[in-house]
């Protein structure tokens, strides 16, 4: 109890003695802001649970995801296979595990490579300004001009189908947001008195930007992103959907879909399961994005 009572107080103290004091304090009230979003948690929850899953999938699947067995095709659920089977009697519940981990390769490698081009791009237009901006931000608008999935559709199409290429295609779309956000934040932090007294120290445009501007867009950004994810996974499953993201005998959950689609009147297990199971993501990360907002939004209460 005691050792509970310094750790609070610890946390609690009105001026942090180190840096590390200072990041802890810092994640202490994030999670108390996060504590108090119940829906928040929820998604939070179900986000973890779609991770161990993908990183568990060959010991939660039941069956092996490739093995074919036409006397067992378009099978209802039972307890031999959990959700059904599909039209080559394939297990619809071990495919859907391993397509986890395609969904969340595909989200997360997207994320990864979108946020830090958008970072880049809008931060350096902010900062710059002049003929720097305008192109940049008339770059951005061409790009913000086409839906995302129609944008990722020309891109996949001059790249040509496959994983990979649907990986850089979804980037290529959803980082013009990342870049306008980025701007506006650069915007209002170029004109702080700490970036005028870093300047008159003599640091260079480049140091400004990468060491002083772009952390400060972070928080912001990293939002943004969480709240795309469901936008990039919805993009992935519709590429999926059209086979020119993964590719068959691949379980992703748009392919799955694709494949359901002419069973949908009589096997309605083959199409809607994995419809569910894109939609519960796509929630999850909707409504961890909302308490994630609350938590990093530096005018939050």
């Amino acid at each position: 109890m005691p050792a509970a009572t310094s750790l609070g107080a610890w946390l609690r103290a009105p001026v942090p003695a180190s840096p590390f004091q200072a990041r802890m304090q810092a994640f202490w009230l994030g999670w108390r802001r996060l504590r108090r979003n119940p829906p928040a948690l929820i998604g939070a929850a179900m986000l973890l649970v779609l991770i161990a899953v993908a990183a568990f999938a060959p010991l939660i699947a039941t069956h092996d995801i490739y093995a074919q067995d036409l006397m067992a095709r378009l099978q209802p659920p039972s307890a031999v296979h959990w959700l059904g089977t599909d039209d080559l009697g394939r297990d619809i519940f071990s495919r859907l595990v391993f397509g986890a981990r395609i969904t969340l390769y595909i989200a997360f490698l997207a994320a990864l490579i979108a946020a830090p081009l958008g970072l880049v791009i809008g931060a350096t237009a902010g900062y710059l300004g002049g003929w720097t901006d305008t192109v940049l931000m008339r770059l951005v608008d061409i790009f913000l001009s086409f839906p995302s999935l129609i944008l990722a559709l020309a891109f996949v199409a001059a790249l040509g189908p496959g994983i990979e290429n649907a990986i850089i295609a979804i980037s290529l779309a959803a980082w013009p947001p990342i870049a306008r956000l980025a701007r506006a934040e650069t915007l209002t932090v170029r004109q702080s008195d700490y970036i005028a007294a870093v300047r008159l120290q003599g640091a260079s445009r480049l140091r400004i930007i990468v060491h002083h501007v772009m952390p400060m867009c972070i928080p912001s950004v990293v939002v943004r992103i969480t709240l795309n994810m469901a936008a990039i996974i919805l993009t992935a499953a519709g590429l999926g959907f059209l086979g020119l993201g993964a590719q068959p005998p691949s379980p992703e959950w748009g392919a799955m879909l694709s494949t359901g689609r002419q069973f949908v009147m009589t096997s309605w297990w083959i199409a809607a399961i994995p419809g569910t199971a894109i939609l519960l993501t796509s929630l999850a990360f909707n409504l961890f994005g909302d308490g994630l907002r609350d938590v990093l939004d530096p005018r939050h209460g």
